[in-house]
């Protein structure tokens, strides 16, 4: 691998920098494997393969090997997320800053493909919203498909511009910034973004994370936390909009970290951030600092209800298909939803100002006063006991998932969940001469299976 001359030169005096470490990591070949385990669904980490826990994460493991995810049912029931372990260091920031036991209204920006969503979704309590954003339409999509995989209720995904989120000022007690960078952190990874990087490349994306942050930041209420990363190593992208942070009101927050740990603290000025290096620890190059809002937010608008809740008699018929305690069931474009109703008003609020693509749990579509389920009622955690279900085998699992005809013995007939592991991968209906799969053609694994030699 060749680095780019002008990058390791920017780098040359930067804290914890060591230039033939730096090169010797990135010319090993060297790759780190990790997941974060969701805790909703396993209690540990579901592979025969060694594995050690991420010091700053209590859900992260790094692997010793790298299995294959791609045929492994439980990846597809959402029993876990393939993450880089820097990046899970948004743990600490999280409990450090806030009281994760009360209700929080967090905002995650720039979140596709969705594993720091996913991540603060498992740290959060149930009571608090997740709003999960991305500009991107097609990433918004992926975006969409991860969260429904993880099976949560507290989730909104929206698809807006930074600055849509100035209508809705002083809504959110957390904003999560990982910010589009120039990626030199994640060069190990994927080589081709070295073609990519530029100087001028960085000073672009520094002037775009500084609009990003302007536009956003109405949104944040008094006292409110902001944290903010990149996988960039460059002092533009990381130090700098730091320092530039503390012009617009904000005060920094300094994170305790363990030594052994090994991250480079780093403190400017009145700002503290945390550099990761891949030569003196475990993952990628990363960064990551923690403000607090210290400038009035405006005032919110006064709340009038706009989206109407379905009638006793409607929401009846979904009785046997999801657990209702607790939750308000409204209809977009014919499609139900489930939100829970606590959230109900802020959920409201967000439909009515910005574009939401997913929120709750989608339950299906009601016709004639029946219900075709979604897939995503089928991964959430709100399905009742009673639901039918029919267990796969390992294989049946596969080409269920590929969409492929199977046979089942003695199968009950009718709507249920294929199952594997305990786990639910999705709807089929069993019928008396064959199997109707519901599991979403655009899921589908598409790759065939290697023979084991």
């Amino acid at each position: 691998m060749q680095l780019p001359i002008a990058l390791v030169e920017s780098l040359r005096g930067l804290p914890g920098f060591d230039e033939p470490a730096f090169i010797d990591i990135h010319q090993s070949g060297a790759q780190v494997t990790s997941v974060r385990i969701n805790p909703h669904k396993i209690s540990e980490v579901p592979f025969a393969v060694a594995h050690t826990p991420i010091p700053w994460s209590r859900y992260g493991y790094y692997l010793s090997q790298r299995p294959s995810f791609t045929f492994d049912p439980l990846f597809h029931a959402g029993c876990y997320y393939v993450q880089e372990a820097s990046s899970m260091f948004l743990e600490q920031a999280l409990q450090q800053t806030v009281d994760l036991t009360q209700p929080l209204t967090i905002l995650d920006l720039c979140a596709a493909p969705g594993g720091k969503t996913t991540h603060l979704q498992s740290l959060i309590s149930a009571n608090s919203l997740l709003v999960s954003n991305e500009v991107i339409r097609g990433r918004a999509a992926v975006l969409k498909d991860n969260v429904i995989k993880w099976g949560a209720h507290n989730i909104a995904v929206t698809n807006n511009d930074p600055a849509g989120f100035s209508t809705l000022p002083g809504f959110f007690d957390v904003m999560v910034v990982d910010a589009p960078c120039s990626g030199s952190g994640l060069f190990r990874r994927d080589e081709t973004a070295i073609e990519e990087w530029s100087p001028g490349n960085v000073a672009l994306c520094s002037q775009r994370q500084q609009r990003i942050l302007a536009d956003v930041l109405p949104a944040l209420k008094e006292d409110g936390v902001l944290i903010y990363s990149t996988c960039s190593y460059s002092r533009q992208e990381d130090e700098d909009i730091l320092q530039w942070l503390l012009t617009l009101d904000m005060e920094g927050i300094e994170l305790v970290t363990d030594p052994q740990w090994n991250i480079t603290s780093v403190k400017t000025g009145n700002s503290f951030g945390y550099r990761f290096w891949p030569y003196r620890l475990k993952g990628e190059g990363f960064f990551m600092g923690a403000f607090r809002k210290k400038v009035l937010s405006e005032r919110p608008e006064k709340y009038r209800q706009k989206t109407k809740p379905l009638s006793a008699k409607e929401t009846g018929v979904l009785r046997s298909w999801i657990r209702v305690d607790g939750q308000a069931f409204v209809a977009f474009g014919g499609r139900i939803y489930a939100w829970p109703e606590n959230l109900f008003e802020a959920l409201d609020r967000l439909a009515g100002k910005m574009k939401v693509v997913y929120s709750g749990v989608l339950t299906g579509e009601l016709i004639r006063d029946k219900l075709i389920p979604d897939h995503a009622l089928a991964l959430s955690k709100r399905l009742p006991a009673a639901i039918a279900a029919t267990a796969l085998s390992e294989e049946d699992a596969i080409r269920y998932l590929q969409r492929k005809d199977f046979v089942l013995e003695n199968a009950q007939k009718g709507w249920q969940l294929a199952t594997f592991g305990g786990h639910p991968l999705g709807w089929m209906n069993v019928l008396p001469n064959r199997i109707n799969n519901y599991y979403p053609k655009e899921l589908r694994i598409l790759k065939e299976q290697a023979p084991e030699i």
